[in-house]
C-alpha cells in the first residue's frame, strides 16, 4: 500500500473517526476523563488503567482513541477543579490555578472556564494540523537528541525556572533543590539501587507526583481557607449570560492561545511530563510579553489562556513518539503502547505504512474528540461553577476526603497520604515566608530525568564531563540558558533600581546612584 500524503491521510482519518465504534470510544473517553480530572488525585493513568481491560474487546484504533480521549479530557477536568477550588486535578493543571482561581474569587469563574474550553479546542485543532504535516520531520529530529541534549534541557530549565518565577534567589533555588532531593527517593534509574527508603517498602517506588501536587498546592490552599471562619466563595448565582467572556477577555486570549499551542506542541515531543513543563513555559512567556506582568497572580486572562492552550496541545502531540518511535514518555502513553501490543500491532516508524488506519484514525479522532469535549462541557460550565457556592466549612472536608481518596486509589500507598500532609504543611510555611512553590514541583519532576541523562552521558563519554556541554545541540541549549539568565538578571536589577528610586522619591530624597 502506498504511503498517503498528509491531506489524504487526514481525510482518511476523519472518515474513520465518524464511524460509530470510534465515536463511541471518543465519547466514553471524554466523559470518563472529564469526571476523573475533576476529582483531585485521579489522573489519566488511573482512568486509562481502569478502562484498559475494556479496550481488549475493541479494535486497536478504538482502543487508542479511548485512551487518548481520557488523556486530553483529564487535562480539561483538572483545570476546572484548579479554577473552581484551587485543587489541581492533575499536575499540568497547577498553572491554571495561578490566574484561574483568582478570577473565580472575583466572580468570574464562568469566563475562566469558557476560556479554558475555547483554548483547549483551538490548541487541540492546531496540534492536530501540525501533527498531520510535520510528523515525518519531527520523528527524525527526535532521533538527534541524546543524553547530553536532554541533560541540558532539564538542568537548564530548572535554573531558568528558579530565576524567572520572581523573588530572591533563595525563594526559587531552595524549593527547587528540595524538589530534586525528593525526586531521588526510591529506585535509581540506571543501576536499580534503592535510595533513602530507610527500610520502608513503599518508598522503593518513590513519591507520587499527584500526591506532591495535591499536598503542595491543594492542601496548602485548604489550610489558608480554614483560617476564614464561616466563609464561602465570592461567586454568587451564575446566569447563562454571565458564562460568556467579555470582548476584552477574548481579545486578550487570542495571542496567548496562538503562542501556547506551538509551545505545548514542542514540549509534547520530549520525554518527561511534557504537559506540565509546557504550562509553566507558556505562563512564563505570557508574563514576559504582557504589559500587565505586575498583575500576574491576581487573575490575568493571558496567564490562564496561554498555559491551557499549551496543556492541550502537549497532550495531543505527545502521542507522536509512541506511534512514530514506539517510545512512551509517560505512564498513560505506556498504557496506550500496551493496548497496541495486546492487539499484535508493533508501533514504530513503519506504523504509518503498515497500519495507516490506526495512525490516521487516531489523528482524525483527536480532532473529533476536541469537538465532543466542547459539546459536553460548555453546557455544563454552570454546574462546575455552582461548586463555588458551597460554604468553606462544608467544602474543605469534602475536598480533603476526595483528595486523599483519589491519591490513595492511584497507588494504594499510605506513604502518599503522609506525603500530602507533609507537603501541605511545607507549602503553607513557604507561602508564609514568600518562597515559590512551583520550582519544588518542577524539581521533583525533572530530577530523575536529569540524573538519568547525566549518568548515561558519563557512561557514553567514559567519565568525561565535557561531553555534556560540548555536543553541538547541547551547546546551543546552554547558550540559550545563559542568555535567558542574563536577561532575567538585568530585568531584576532594573526592577530593584526602580524600587529604590520610588522609595527615595516617597521620602523626598534624590534617587540613589545606580552604581
Amino acid at each position: 500500500m502506498r504511503t498517503l500524503s498528509a491531506v489524504e491521510g487526514l481525510t482518511y482519518g476523519l472518515s474513520l473517526a465518524v464511524q460509530p465504534e470510534l465515536l463511541l470510544a471518543a465519547l466514553i473517553g471524554a466523559i470518563a476523563g472529564t469526571i476523573i480530572g475533576l476529582l483531585p488525585g485521579l489522573g489519566p493513568t488511573a482512568g486509562a488503567a481502569v478502562l484498559l481491560p475494556l479496550t481488549y474487546t475493541m479494535s486497536p484504533t478504538a482502543a487508542l482513541v479511548m485512551i487518548a480521549a481520557i488523556y486530553y479530557a483529564v487535562m480539561y477536568g483538572g483545570s476546572t477543579s484548579a479554577v473552581l477550588l484551587n485543587i489541581p486535578g492533575e499536575a499540568p493543571s497547577v498553572v491554571s490555578s495561578f490566574e484561574g482561581y483568582p478570577m473565580a474569587k472575583q466572580g468570574r469563574a464562568g469566563p475562566a472556564l469558557f476560556i479554558i474550553t475555547a483554548g483547549s479546542f483551538l490548541s487541540g485543532t492546531v496540534a492536530v494540523i501540525l501533527v498531520t504535516f510535520l510528523t515525518p520531520m519531527l520523528s527524525r529530529v527526535g532521533l538527534l537528541f541524546g543524553p547530553a541534549e536532554f541533560f541540558a534541557i532539564t538542568l537548564g530549565g530548572l535554573l531558568v525556572l528558579s530565576r524567572v518565577m520572581g523573588g530572591s534567589w533563595a525563594s526559587g533555588m531552595i524549593p527547587m533543590v528540595l524538589g530534586l532531593v525528593l525526586g531521588t527517593i526510591g529506585e535509581e534509574g540506571v543501576t536499580g539501587r534503592y535510595r533513602f527508603t530507610y527500610g520502608i517498602l513503599e518508598l522503593t517506588r518513590g513519591l507520587d507526583l499527584v500526591a506532591i501536587a495535591i499536598g503542595l498546592f491543594g492542601i496548602t490552599e485548604l489550610l489558608v481557607l480554614a483560617k476564614q471562619k464561616n466563609a464561602t466563595s465570592m461567586v454568587g448565582k451564575i446566569r447563562v449570560r454571565d458564562l460568556l467572556p467579555t470582548r476584552d477577555d477574548l481579545r486578550r486570549s487570542i495571542g496567548p492561545w496562538l503562542r501556547g499551542s506551538p509551545i505545548g506542541f514542542f514540549f509534547g515531543l520530549l520525554p518527561g511530563p511534557s504537559a506540565t513543563l509546557a504550562t509553566f513555559a507558556s505562563y512564563r512567556v505570557e508574563k514576559a510579553v504582557s504589559k500587565r506582568k505586575h498583575l500576574f497572580g491576581t487573575g490575568v486572562v493571558e496567564g490562564l489562556a496561554g498555559p491551557e492552550a499549551a496543556n492541550n496541545s502537549a497532550a495531543t502531540s505527545s502521542v507522536i513518539p509512541v506511534l512514530a518511535l514506539g517510545i512512551p514518555f509517560s505512564a498513560t502513553l505506556a498504557l496506550m503502547l500496551s493496548a497496541l501490543v495486546v492487539h499484535g500491532v508493533t508501533p514504530g516508524p513503519l506504523l504509518i505504512e503498515q497500519h495507516p488506519e490506526i495512525f490516521w484514525g487516531l489523528i482524525g479522532s483527536l480532532y473529533i474528540g476536541n469537538v465532543i469535549l466542547v459539546i459536553l462541557n460548555v453546557p455544563l460550565i454552570g454546574v462546575w461553577v455552582s461548586f463555588l457556592r458551597t460554604p468553606y466549612h462544608l467544602l474543605i472536608p469534602i475536598v480533603t476526603v476526595l483528595a486523599f481518596a483519589g491519591s490513595f486509589s492511584a497507588r494504594r500507598s499510605y506513604v502518599d497520604l503522609y506525603a500530602i500532609l507533609a507537603l501541605g504543611a511545607l507549602g503553607y510555611l513557604f507561602r508564609k515566608i514568600g518562597y515559590q512553590l512551583a520550582p519544588l514541583l518542577v524539581g521533583f519532576i525533572l530530577g530523575p530525568l536529569m540524573e538519568r541523562n547525566l549518568r548515561e552521558g558519563l557512561i557514553l563519554s567514559r567519565g568525561s564531563i565535557s561531553y555534556l556541554f560540548t555536543e553541538a545541540i547541547a551547546m546551543w541549549i546552554w547558550v540559550l540558558v545563559l542568555l535567558t539568565l542574563m536577561i532575567s538578571g538585568i530585568g531584576v536589577a532594573r526592577t530593584r533600581r526602580k524600587k529604590r528610586r520610588l522609595s527615595a522619591s516617597q521620602v523626598g530624597l534624590a534617587p540613589l546612584d545606580d552604581d
